[in-house]
């Protein structure tokens, strides 16, 4: 089984608190160790206790969440949290996973969580070979007003259509209100390659291409003057 991500969760704002907490417990690889309201609460957790992932607020009384991550552990990955558009760059300065707006959504949450699992392969315990590192191979999206499953290997191809996106799997197409580049940051590069503002292409399912297409299951996915370069020296390398 995979091991569990232990999360701690930093905010001055009870209501902010509960409202992750309430997202989090939707999510089975997720255990929460502690909800924090200040940064010298959240210290006594990390010296005593093992911490992978911290939610942590940036606007906070006494300790800011910046000065907070620059005291720990590089090893702790961070989500920043508040809602304060102006302090991204200093969070992303600090090598955040990602950088969330209250209020935070659970669809938006998901993309943090799938974001930081492909940056940080889940550990999977096997009590008869060890342990090995295995890579989260799926992602969930909203559509149809429930979360869907979908599996790396499934995908064909994604097209963008302005603030929404559609998934071509294998047998079916999802449609998700989503951009092209939120979704992009969530795949494993090396199986999939943009080739295109409005196109990303697996490279296990690419059937043939040119210099100006790549052919997957009948369809001709444009490869745009600006990638180029760039999608036809991978393709040729690996093919």
């Amino acid at each position: 089984m995979l091991e569990t991500i232990q999360c701690l969760i930093v905010d001055d704002e009870p209501v902010a608190r509960e409202i992750l907490e309430n997202h989090l417990a939707k999510i089975q690889t997720i255990h929460v160790v502690g909800s924090c309201k200040s940064a010298l609460e959240a210290f006594n957790h990390i010296n005593s206790e093992k911490v992978d992932l911290i939610f942590l607020d940036i606007n906070m009384p006494e300790i800011s969440g910046l000065s907070f991550a620059k005291s720990i552990n590089k090893n702790i990955k961070i989500i920043f949290t508040t809602a304060y558009r102006e302090y991204a760059v200093d969070g992303f300065d600090l090598q955040a996973v990602d950088y969330l707006l209250k209020p935070i959504s659970f669809e938006r949450l998901l993309q943090a969580i799938n974001k930081y699992l492909n940056e940080n392969p889940p550990i999977k315990e096997d009590y008869t070979e060890g342990i090995t590192s295995e890579q989260s191979n799926f992602i969930f999206v909203r559509s149809d007003r429930k979360m869907i499953k979908i599996n790396f290997c499934d995908i064909n191809y994604i097209e963008s259509l302005s603030d929404y996106i559609k998934i071509h799997l294998t047998d079916k197409t999802i449609i998700t209100r989503e951009t092209i580049s939120n979704i992009e940051v969530m795949l494993p590069q090396k199986d999939f390659i943009r080739t295109h503002r409005s196109f990303i292409v697996s490279l296990a399912s690419i059937e043939s291409f040119t210099n100006e297409y790549i052919e997957i299951n009948g369809s001709e996915i444009p490869i745009s003057r600006s990638y180029k370069n760039a999608v036809l020296q991978r393709l040729e390398n690996k093919y």
